[in-house]
C-alpha cells in the first residue's frame, strides 16, 4: 500500500480509505464480521478509516471502535458531523452548540481520546462559517481532535471558509472529501485546483459511482428497482432515465477497456482516482469481507497514459454523467425564492 501526506497537515495515509458507511444495520449488521472487515484492511496496510456519527445512528462509529482497541495509534481516524441524531431540535447542523455535544458522543462511541480528522459533513447555511471553525479550532486547540477538514462543500465554499480563517485567525479546512469517479469527473474544474492551491488532502467518496462501476449494472440488465440503492434513490438507477443510458453506454466502453488491460472494472475505476495529483485517497466502502479482497487487489495498478487517455474519451475531463451530490443540492437551487426577484420586480420596465 503506498501512503500519501494529507494536504500539508504531516499525516501520511494510505491511498486507500476504508469507509465504513456499509456496517451498519440494514447493510452489514454483524459487528463481528464488520470487525474482521476492518482488521483485514489494516493487516494489509490501510491505515486511514472514514466514518461518520449518522451512518446508522452511531452504529458505524461504534463497530470502528470495537475494531480498533488495541490497535488506536496506528490508524488515522477520520470522522464527520452535520445530520440529526435523534429527535428534537438543535441536534444537527454545524453550530458551536451542537458540535460540541457531537464530538464527544462520536469520542464515546468510537472508545477514543482523540479523532484525527473530524469534517463537516455538509455545509450549514443557517450557521456563520466563522462559528463553525472557530468551534473547530478550539477543539484541536483541546486535543480532541488533530485536524479538521469539509465534505460534500462546493468550491466557492472552501474558498469563502479559508477567506474567514485568515481573516479571523482561526483554523482551516484541511481536507476536502468530494464524490468523485469516471462517471462524475465535475470536480475536475474547480474543487480540485481550489484544494491544490489551498494544499487542502482530498479523500473522494464514492470511486465506484454507486455501484455502476461495479461491473454488476449493465446496459440490458434489469434493475431491480425495489431493493438495494436502486430503492433509496431511484433517479440514480432508473435505465429510462437519459442520464442513466449514458451511464450505462458508458460502462460498456470501459468494462471493455478494463478487460483490454486484464483488469476488473473496479479496479479501473479506483485507480483513476487516485492517479489525479489533487487526490490523496480514495474511500473504498466494502460490505463484506469478499468486496475489500476484491478492491484492494487493484491498489498496485498504474494507470498509463494511453488508458487515461481513453478514459478521457469516454468521459471527458470535467463532465459528470450524473450528479452524484443530487441528494443534498446547495441552497442556491432548492430554495426559489434565491432565484426569483419579488413578483414586483422582475419585470425590465
Amino acid at each position: 500500500m503506498r501512503y500519501r501526506t494529507l494536504g500539508r497537515t504531516g499525516i501520511e495515509v494510505s491511498t486507500h480509505c476504508l469507509g465504513t458507511m456499509m456496517f451498519q444495520d440494514g447493510f452489514n449488521s454483524d459487528h463481528d464480521d464488520c470487525v474482521r472487515i476492518i482488521h483485514a484492511a489494516l493487516d494489509q496496510g490501510v491505515n486511514f478509516l472514514d466514518t461518520a456519527d449518522m451512518y446508522g445512528q452511531g452504529e458505524s462509529e461504534e463497530i470502528v471502535g470495537k475494531a480498533l482497541r488495541g490497535r488506536r495509534d496506528d490508524v488515522v481516524l477520520a470522522t464527520k458531523v452535520h445530520f440529526p441524531m435523534g429527535e428534537g431540535r438543535n441536534r444537527g447542523g454545524n453550530s458551536r452548540r451542537w458540535i460540541l455535544t457531537a464530538v464527544e458522543d462520536s469520542l464515546r462511541r468510537l472508545d477514543t481520546d482523540w479523532i484525527d480528522l473530524y469534517q463537516i459533513h455538509l455545509p450549514d447555511h443557517t450557521t456563520d462559517i466563522e462559528e463553525t471553525l472557530s468551534v473547530l479550532t478550539d477543539l484541536v486547540t483541546q486535543g480532541k481532535i488533530r485536524t479538521f477538514g469539509c465534505s460534500n462543500f462546493q468550491a466557492e465554499e472552501i474558498v469563502e471558509a479559508h477567506h474567514v480563517s485568515e481573516r479571523r485567525a482561526l483554523g482551516r479546512f484541511r481536507t476536502a472529501q468530494p464524490p468523485y469517479s469516471v462517471l462524475a469527473r465535475g470536480i475536475e474544474a474547480s474543487l480540485l485546483p481550489v484544494a491544490e492551491r489551498y494544499g487542502m488532502g482530498v479523500l473522494v467518496w464514492s470511486p465506484l459511482a454507486f455501484g455502476f462501476l461495479t461491473g454488476r449494472i449493465r446496459k440490458g440488465t434489469p434493475v431491480d428497482m425495489k431493493s438495494g440503492r436502486a430503492a433509496i434513490r431511484p433517479g440514480f438507477f432508473d435505465p429510462a432515465l437519459a442520464e442513466n443510458a449514458a451511464k450505462l453506454d458508458a460502462v460498456e466502453q470501459l468494462v471493455e477497456l478494463a478487460e483490454s488491460i486484464g483488469r476488473t472494472l473496479p479496479e479501473l475505476a479506483v485507480a483513476f482516482t487516485v492517479a489525479h495529483p489533487a487526490v490523496t485517497s480514495a474511500i473504498i466502502g466494502p460490505r463484506t469481507m469478499e468486496q475489500l479482497e476484491a478492491l484492494l487487489k487493484g491498489a498496485a495498478l498504474t494507470l498509463d497514459d494511453a488508458v487515461l487517455d481513453r478514459i478521457d474519451e469516454i468521459v471527458r475531463p470535467g463532465v459528470n454523467l450524473y450528479n452524484p451530490a443530487a441528494s443534498f443540492p446547495p441552497r442556491s437551487l432548492t430554495d426559489a425564492s434565491l432565484r426569483r426577484r419579488p413578483l414586483a420586480e422582475r419585470s425590465a420596465a
